[in-house]
């Protein structure tokens, strides 16, 4: 039941610098931080930001650190205040409003005495419902109840439009079910320790809940030989970014064909999901080995597997034993971090979670002004205007598909800062005290909003992420680009800034997420939405070849000693920064353009296009334990922080001519090497 906040594979993931640290001599870049000690050409990345990595370590409750999680950290402060005004305000504030429920929760879960006293009394229930299991009938039945509660069990079911008529929402139904993070993690001989430790963790989590030591060591061996299994069964990140392999729509009875032990439309009944004449079953494989499994492993292995995951999916509400169990293993060993966040950001996550665009609607009323919205519009258009003039240009595209992909980009709808209308809160009941019947309220009530949704037309005035989240996301089902209020500011974005600190931040963020429209999976959609081919052969190898060499590129940059980046994991964020770098420096010199006199001035001794390409470098100032590391170049599609900072310029001339680089630099590509894409 630990409740993940889903965000699209869109711009990167925490990375660098509090505003505190932006102040300088022009107010908005401080050239002090600067290490002119390197070589701009051939050390870009150390040119920008290894003077203030340097000077700013990586908090101990943290994994990374650098500008878009100091722009958390930020945003965290703010929502803190928020809820814990709430918390203060509950018991007068008015009956049912979001400010009360959020004090409810909040206060709930800051309640560490109530909490440890409850121990896992919580979920005793569940457990002993998991202990009287006796055949595969039993077990479907309870995987069918935990759902319908809210609970994820075995694999994934959830609402989303129809490749092939984005319009609809209809249901899917994905492989899941792991504790690791991929299905390579089960078998590749670089995660062996990794594997060890998660044994060790499963028998110590069922001994928190009075299984014998040996019997823990026992069911512990039982969930990996069962994860294993589903795993062999699973799609590795890189399979699952291809369209075809996340859509795959069959009638009830075609599912159930693929498995007879467990009937979908008792399911969906159920869950009241409406799924009309049927829905995808994503990956056929995974279900048609969940279903063997049904059929042929023990019931006794499936209590330990279910068990051990209704313990570790509460472990973060519970008493701390429970909590310090699963940090010691999900953030230490996967990820290297050293000490556990405080209690109030640990609550807030769970808050955010559960109630996040509620309480993005008290954030946005206390920190984002209609000028703010106003500018960030401004932007968005003449990115448009950019990328348009980038397509009609292009040289190696026809015609034909030249005309399909402006079709796209004037059905972009884009979205900024805040949703237009908030959901209505009015359902969701929490009571003050109990803060895992509150986080089990959330769940479910967030659920059956979802589940409520499949079978009618798509919203499309609908977020998928908070206001108060420090990112931005496109989706190709909506063909949409969105960007919420918290990214609106430095290093991003800054009402005051000159052009170039603009452009090269929240500038290159616009266009990133409008080349997801046109990366190597979003170029997969139509201006509908729909997942369709818009391109013709020739033009789609002429694509391919250049993707390929990017793919080369961010393939040879070694993250960790001997592991490389994926280029092919990485490949739509990679397009995204290319495209996106370049529109928006295209559109810099359209606006340097309409003023002279700011185009040929200097700031602090540097251009305004020098001051574009820096203030692109210092969005990706960050820093990351080897631990997390690793972890993400197995599961992220962003590349790491220090070269998305050198990916993109490295093969733009605009660079090279911002700062005299020369053939040989490692600033500049040769030019059999150069990828020129959008």
């Amino acid at each position: 039941m630990k409740i993940r906040i889903v965000k699209p594979l869109t711009l990167a993931v925490g990375l660098a610098l509090s505003t505190a640290a932006l102040a300088g001599p022009s107010g908005n870049f401080n050239v002090k931080e600067l290490d002119t000690s390197k070589n701009i050409c051939n050390d870009f990345n150390g040119f920008v930001n290894a003077k203030w990595l340097a000077a700013n370590p990586i908090p101990a409750d943290r994994t990374r650190w650098g500008s878009f999680d100091a722009l958390r950290e930020d945003s965290l402060n703010v929502q803190h205040g928020i809820v814990d005004k709430a918390a203060k305000d509950a018991a007068s504030a008015q009956s049912g409003s979001i400010e009360q429920k959020i004090g409810y929760f909040y206060a709930s879960g800051m309640n560490e005495d109530a909490i440890e006293k409850a121990g896992y009394e919580p979920i005793k229930p569940e457990l002993s419902r998991i202990a009287g299991l006796k055949n595969s009938q039993d077990i479907v039945a309870y995987i069918r109840d935990s759902y319908a509660n809210g609970n994820p069990v075995a694999f994934r079911f959830y609402g989303n439009p129809d490749f092939k008529n984005s319009s609809n929402q209809i249901a899917y139904a994905s492989q899941g079910g792991l504790g690791l993070p991929t299905a390579d993690y089960y078998s590749k001989p670089d995660f062996e320790k990794i594997r060890a430790a998660y044994v060790a963790h499963i028998a110590r989590t069922l001994q928190l809940v009075g299984v014998g030591e040996a019997d823990a060591q026992t069911q512990a061996k039982a969930v990996m030989a069962f994860e294993t299994r589903l795993a062999a069964a699973s799609l590795v990140p890189t399979e699952l970014r291809q369209p075809e392999n996340r859509y795959h729509y069959v009638s009830l009875a075609e599912a159930n064909k693929v498995t007879p032990h467990f009937d979908w439309a008792t399911f969906f009944k159920a869950q009241g999901a409406d799924v009309g004449n049927g829905f995808s079953l994503s990956q056929p494989k995974f279900f048609a080995e969940f279903d063997k499994m049904l059929a042929d492993v023990p019931a006794s292995d499936w209590q330990a597997y279910l068990r051990f995951h209704a313990v570790d999916n509460a472990a973060p509400y519970l008493s701390k034993a429970f909590q310090q169990e699963d940090f010691a293993f999900n953030a230490q060993t996967l990820n290297g971090q050293k000490e556990m966040k405080a209690r109030w950001k640990r609550t807030l996550d769970a808050v955010e979670g559960g109630m996040g665009m509620a309480l993005g609607q008290l954030y946005v009323a206390q920190t984002f002004s209609p000028e703010s919205k106003a500018r960030a519009q401004e932007l968005v258009d003449n990115l448009r205007a950019a990328y348009k003039k980038r397509i009609e240009n292009l040289p190696w595209m026809s015609d034909a598909t030249k005309q399909k992909a402006l079709e796209k980009w004037a059905s972009f709808t884009p979205k900024i800062g805040y949703p237009d209308k908030w959901r209505d809160w009015s359902g969701l009941q929490l009571q003050p005290g109990n803060y895992f019947a509150n986080v089990q309220a959330a769940d479910k009530f967030n659920y059956d909003y979802m589940v409520a949704k499949i079978g009618k037309p798509v919203d499309r005035t609908e977020w998928g992420m908070t206001p108060q989240t420090v990112n931005a996301y496109y989706s190709p089902q909506k063909n949409e680009i969105v960007f919420p209020a918290a990214i609106l500011q430095p290093p991003f974005f800054d009402a005051k800034a000159d052009d170039a600190i603009n452009y090269g931040g929240i500038g290159a963020v616009i266009g990133h997420e409008m080349g997801h429209g046109y990366d190597d999976q979003g170029s997969k959609f139509d201006a509908q939405g729909n997942n369709a081919n818009w391109w013709t052969d020739e033009d789609r190898k002429a694509f391919e070849a250049r993707t390929a060499k990017l793919a080369e590129q961010f393939d040879g940059y070694e993250a960790l000693p001997g592991k490389f980046v994926n280029g092919k994991l990485t490949m739509g964020e990679n397009i995204g920064d290319l495209g996106g770098l370049n529109a928006a420096y295209d559109a810099l010199q359209m606006a340097l353009a309409k003023n002279p006199k700011e185009a040929k001035s200097k700031i602090d001794g540097y251009t305004q296009n020098q001051r574009f390409f820096l203030n692109w470098a210092r969005v990706w100032r960050g820093s990351i334990r080897p631990e997390a590391q690793l972890t993400l170049l197995n599961t992220d599609p962003h590349a790491p922080a220090q070269f998305r900072a050198i990916g993109a310029p490295s093969n733009m001339p605009a660079f090279a001519q911002a700062f005299q680089c020369k053939p040989g630099d490692t600033m500049v590509r040769p030019d059999d090497k150069q990828v020129k894409i959008w």
